[in-house]
């Protein structure tokens, strides 16, 4: 079985079929970052007298935005939610290249399984440390996002955190004050006192 493009995976039966009974094949569209219409092929390709078939899957991906107000309030109901701790993170005076990280406590309040996906922000900065879990309902996990801005002085950026959670995607902002060296500023110097070392 042969898809069309990257973006859609097949799976399928690999013992022969016997005769008089089934085999599945399974194409999973990758709709994310992918708004609109879309139209695939997957070729499947076997020793039967018909030795190439092409089965097409098609449909139109929805933003939340565009789906949220054609649900029922039973499915909006039994849809997961992600509540964060907290919506920002200040790591404070950093230096340039260092990689901090902060940690949120991310829970699902909904009725099935929250799964979250890509992280977007404006500086392309921020990256999950681990790969995140699926969270059970009623479950909370505590999520590590990677911080690697580069850019001098005070910054603060804005993060997206998709989900399955049709209400919306999560923001945080992660802020710092990021300088070329630390070591500068050492305790010692700042102080101005003698300081014995052993």
């Amino acid at each position: 079985v042969q898809a069309s493009c990257g973006c859609t995976t097949p799976d399928w039966t690999k013992t022969p079929v016997l005769p008089g009974k089934m085999g599945v094949i399974k194409a999973m569209y990758s709709s994310a970052g992918r708004p609109g219409v879309f139209n695939k092929t997957v070729t499947v390709t076997s020793n039967a007298t018909e030795a190439s078939k092409v089965l097409s899957i098609k449909g139109t991906v929805l933003t939340k935005d565009q789906i949220k107000p054609t649900l029922t309030p039973a499915q909006l109901a039994a849809s997961p939610h992600l509540v964060l701790d907290r919506s920002a993170h200040d790591f404070g005076k950093m230096e340039a290249g260092q990689q901090p990280t902060a940690r949120f406590t991310v829970k699902n309040t909904g009725k099935t399984e929250l799964v979250l996906g890509a992280l977007s922000s404006g500086c392309y900065c921020v990256g999950y440390k681990n790969n995140p879990a699926p969270i059970a309902p009623g479950q909370s996990e505590v999520v590590e996002l990677l911080y690697s801005q580069r850019q001098l002085g005070q910054v603060s950026d804005a993060v997206t955190i998709s989900s399955n959670d049709v209400s919306g995607d999560a923001k945080i902002t992660l802020k710092a004050n990021i300088v070329r060296d630390l070591s500068g500023n050492s305790m010692v110097k700042e102080s101005g006192t003698a300081v014995p070392f052993k």
